[in-house]
């Protein structure tokens, strides 16, 4: 894999001492389940070395300047390990049963018959309440959210596509540019829609995400309009930061939710 050290032992060790039971399980779960599409054209992942109770060891990478063209894989390349399915959505990578992280924050992987559903119940909803909890956002903001999680969770935004085998944490920072690739590192795998990868890219920004997009918008067939949709998808990580990192996140996750309600 040119993306990756030539020396087979060469690898980088991720340790957390106070890692919670399965942490780093369901993320080695998550890399090779999405690199089961890499022989069809799916997008470079980091090989897993090895993993334990309290760290997971990573293939080294060697971080390069990107590239148009490179980026333009990535969008290919994403659409393709999408297409390659998952059971349901909200459903867990193979190997791996019962819940998983973004980040350090919990959350559940629960198969659920339709998108919108699982979206508000499963990405949305539970971390307004902890933000709500936490002091982060006001009751009055998350009504708002919750009015768009109503219309999610009827299936106002739901569409034909199926369950799409998704990275689900796919910021700028867990896309690795190398010399010949895009590599994906540190998932939260799940079964999902395929514009949550695209709109996580695009909250964050990402080198060349443009070329991103339209590769992506020509491999995928995506229908018009699917980019009025971006900020929809961005709710669940405007909903994760606004309950970890404070209310500058609450007010542009209402914000947010106010262009849906």
């Amino acid at each position: 894999m040119g993306a990756v050290s030539s020396a087979s032992t060469a690898h980088h060790r991720k340790s957390w001492t106070a890692a919670p039971a399965g942490f780093y399980e369901v993320e080695a779960a998550g890399l090779r389940w999405l690199a089961e599409a890499e022989p069809l054209g799916g997008a470079r992942v980091v090989p897993v070395r090895a993993v334990g109770a309290d760290h997971i060891d990573l293939a080294r990478l060697h971080p390069g300047r990107p590239t148009l063209e490179v980026a333009e894989a990535l969008g290919r390349g994403l659409a393709v390990t999408h297409g390659t399915g998952a059971p349901a959505f909200g459903s867990p990578p193979a190997g791996w049963t019962g819940d998983a992280w973004i980040g350090r924050q919990p959350q559940s992987n629960e198969p659920t018959p339709t998108w919108g559903l699982f979206y508000a119940e499963q990405r949305v909803l539970p971390f307004v309440r902890r933000a709500v909890d936490r002091g982060h956002l006001d009751p009055s903001g998350a009504r708002v959210v919750d009015r768009v999680c109503d219309r999610l969770a009827a299936g106002h935004f739901d569409d034909d596509r199926p369950p799409a085998r998704i990275h689900g944490d796919l910021w700028s920072g867990n896309v690795v540019f190398t010399a010949d690739a895009a590599v994906l590192i540190d998932p939260a795998a799940h079964g999902g829609h395929g514009l949550t990868d695209l709109a996580m890219l695009a909250l964050f920004g990402c080198p060349g995400l443009h070329r991103i997009g339209a590769a992506y918008e020509e491999a995928a067939g995506l229908a018009p309009g699917w980019r009025e949709l971006i900020e929809l998808h961005q709710l669940h990580p405007l909903a994760t930061h606004a309950s970890s990192h404070g209310s500058a996140y609450a007010v542009q996750l209402v914000d947010t939710a106010r262009t849906f309600v």
